[in-house]
């Protein structure tokens, strides 16, 4: 009998190597460029972050309020409602929804630096596809600048599922942001196991929603995360696909 029925991802620093500066002046400059053409004027940087703020809290308390079982700490807001907000604190007119997405993708384009495939990583999904096993994301991100990474990097047809925390209202390490995957795919615990960069987010989030972990120690691994991640069943460096590959296909004993 084979271990697992189902493999859930991270994304950033599991499947993509990533960098990004969402504090860079060249992010906010290009923001308030692209916000001047939809007829947002904002007179400054400054003035667009501090806007920028005061709707991201607004919609966090938003969110809170909606997700009352999750705690605080886990809530994650939507941000295309903040760029809709910088539309609408200006009295900008139209299709506001396609207006925001254009916009939190120009800030996102503007604050990455390196955004790669890690290799191997698409022919791995593949194999497990082969295998009969579900292949799901789930990741803490924003929808308005995940989709259209996945869509860029050819990793939307290779997922079974996509399941990101802006459109949940909870995020990694809660246990309810795994347990909603599972119930979307009809799955249990025990057949899951959850593959991720992040010591605290994925392979302790997992354990709490009973699921099993592979860690992959990688480049963008938080700093203060070990080489080997105490709660795993299997612990690697880098992104070793080949090692997760094996593990997983290994048979229950």
């Amino acid at each position: 009998m084979r271990r697992y029925d189902i493999v859930l991802f991270d994304l950033y620093g599991t499947l993509i190597d990533i960098r990004t500066d969402e504090e860079s002046d060249h992010a906010w400059s290009a923001l308030r460029e692209v916000l001047a053409r939809c007829g947002a004027e904002y007179g400054s940087t400054v003035l667009l972050r501090e806007e920028f703020d005061r709707l991201l809290q607004t919609e966090i308390m938003r969110v809170r309020q909606a997700q009352r079982m999750v705690e605080p700490e886990h809530v994650e807001p939507d941000l295309l409602a903040v760029y809709e907000g910088l539309l609408a604190s200006k009295s900008v007119r139209g299709d506001i929804p396609s207006l925001a997405g254009r916009l939190a993708w120009e800030f996102r384009q503007a604050s990455t630096s390196l955004l790669n495939l890690y290799d191997g990583a698409d022919s791995m999904l593949a194999s497990l596809r082969t295998a009969g096993l579900r292949t799901v994301l789930v990741s803490n991100a924003q929808h308005c600048y995940t989709m259209p990474e996945l869509e860029l990097l050819g990793l939307t047809s290779k997922l079974d599922r996509i399941v990101i925390s802006s459109d949940e209202g909870v995020r990694k390490p809660s246990a309810e942001f795994f347990l909603r995957a599972l119930r979307e795919e009809n799955m249990s615990a025990e057949r899951a196991v959850m593959v991720g960069n992040d010591e605290r987010c994925d392979i302790e989030g997992a354990k709490a929603a009973g699921i099993d972990g592979i860690y992959l120690h990688t480049e963008i691994s938080p700093v203060s995360d070990a080489d080997m991640a105490q709660h795993a069943v299997l612990s690697v460096k880098g992104a070793d696909y080949g090692a997760v590959l094996d593990y997983i296909s290994k048979e229950r004993a």
